[in-house]
């Protein structure tokens, strides 16, 4: 009687621990979810776009490409010009005259004075903007569909005919030195162009896009004119359009407005090829235990617009991916990275980049942390750099892939997107690529593309590292440089 009474209190104590663990197994997720987004990516079905506008492409005979992307509901159109040109393509005495000349463009024409330029804008409800980076400069205007033409005009009358005016010049030069001083105080800004400096040292690329102080009080109108004899040549300038046009009508009104472009055939490639781009394992470290945060990038070398595993870069990046502190999130997102510095609060934000070039590029890690937890960080990151050469798994490609596809699809959300993928892709690539294409070649990186490109441009490389505050405790470049590989794994 003893021994069956035992075995039923057995029994029963068995049953209530079997009840506790299944109840605590209900209670807890699936560890799988907690570490991830979802358990088992798929690629997102993306045959919509096969779908997509097509672009057409016309060439004028003094080498001056117009390509546009027509959106028959549209009511408003983007119309702008890309040139193959930037601060590249200056001498170290000239630096800055690119940018220079994005101000002055503005400031008065042979036809418009400045207040026409800016009425004529105004009146037609019109958007007109530039923007200058190291291999390209951009001028575009927003209008509705009745104006296109009207955009024309004013883009080919200030890019062909701006009087540069001596007093405008003067004046225009405290405005740059005050936008210099501005930049200087948005430390992300300095963190790289520092990081550029150091990596493509004594190259045209590791010079800043504004130039230096001395160099803006010095740049004169025969500089601003040489630099537009030299680079603003048809063959190397885009029209390029998006939303409410036709573009046999943009043809015609572009072949009419843009007559006095010079036809030299020199290609920016060609240029290049005197002055490459040469990367320089290296660091700049500028301490200044006053400020609250330090700031840090580390870099290896890239690969350029046209290189077969830019694409695979870019999933690499997206792989990285980013942490923000102010965006809450962290533990349960797809980057191992994003999870390590949420889940230990090791930085107050953390963005991979992947910069590319004509012939070269930036692929790397920026960094915002306090002074006190820059030591784990800076091991998470290096870390994560060597995990992409040794340890991906296919789950994690698939999750970069669906992102970068997405957020490739979110940036072309508005006609002036959609203009500036159509002329940026025209300088780089010589034709756009469609989305259909792109996404083939996205969908093509698999694991073993990751750890095969991570082996080539990570893999036992140089590193070039900028960084800037308390930065004391930041690891030296030894430290670095070891640990683009492992010994084990």
């Amino acid at each position: 009687m003893a021994s069956r009474v035992m075995t039923t209190v057995a029994r029963r104590a068995r049953r209530s621990l079997l009840q506790a663990r299944h109840s605590h197994a209900l209670a807890l997720p699936d560890e799988r979810f907690q570490r991830f987004n979802s358990p088992v990516p798929k690629d997102v079905d993306h045959t919509m776009v096969l779908g997509t506008p097509e672009t057409k492409v016309t060439t004028l005979p003094n080498g001056l490409r117009v390509a546009s992307e027509t959106n028959a509901s549209a009511e408003t159109a983007t119309v702008g010009v890309w040139i193959d040109a930037g601060s590249r393509f200056e001498s170290a005495e000239t630096n800055g005259t690119a940018h220079f000349l994005e101000h002055m463009f503005f400031k008065g024409t042979e036809n418009r004075s400045i207040r026409q330029l800016e009425e004529e804008i105004e009146n037609m409800g019109g958007h007109l903007n530039a923007y200058t980076s190291r291999e390209q400069t951009t001028y575009y205007a927003k209008v509705m569909k009745k104006n296109v033409n009207n955009a024309v005009d004013i883009l080919s009358d200030i890019l062909q005919n701006s009087t540069f005016d001596e007093q405008r010049i003067e004046r225009e030069r405290d405005v740059i030195l005050r936008e210099m001083q501005e930049i200087e105080g948005v430390v992300s800004e300095v963190i790289f162009d520092h990081l550029h400096a150091t990596a493509f040292q004594y190259t045209p690329l590791g010079r800043t896009i504004l130039g230096s102080a001395d160099n803006v009080r010095n740049i004169s109108k025969a500089n601003l004119k040489e630099y537009i004899t030299k680079h603003y040549t048809g063959p190397r300038m885009v029209v390029a359009a998006a939303g409410a046009v036709n573009h046999d009508e943009l043809v015609k009104e572009v072949e009419k407005s843009f007559k006095n472009l010079s036809t030299d055939p020199t290609s920016a490639a060609e240029l290049v090829e005197q002055h490459p781009a040469i990367f320089t394992g290296s660091e700049v470290r500028i301490r200044d235990d006053d400020m609250p945060l330090a700031h840090f990038a580390v870099a290896v070398k890239g690969a350029s617009w046209t290189d077969p595993d830019s694409i695979a870069l870019m999933v690499m990046q997206t792989m990285l991916g980013g942490w923000n502190k102010n965006a809450g999130a962290g533990k349960h997102m797809g980057s191992e990275l994003a999870q390590k510095v949420g889940a230990n609060g090791l930085a107050e934000d953390v963005m991979a980049f992947n910069t590319n070039y004509n012939d070269a590029g930036l692929f790397g890690v920026y960094a915002t942390c306090k002074p006190d937890t820059i030591d784990d960080l800076c091991y998470v990151i290096m870390h994560e750099f060597g995990r992409l050469i040794y340890r991906v798994d296919q789950d994690d490609v698939a999750r970069a892939r669906n992102q970068l596809k997405s957020s490739l699809l979110l940036h072309l959300d508005g006609t002036s997107a959609i203009a500036e993928d159509i002329g940026r892709q025209l300088l780089t690539y010589g034709r756009r690529l469609p989305l259909a294409e792109l996404f083939a070649r996205i969908d093509a990186v698999d694991a073993d593309t990751v750890k095969r490109v991570a082996s080539r441009f990570i893999y036992d490389k140089e590193v070039a590292i900028a960084a800037m505050g308390p930065i004391q405790e930041l690891r030296d470049y030894t430290w670095f440089r070891r640990r683009t590989y492992w010994l084990r794994y």
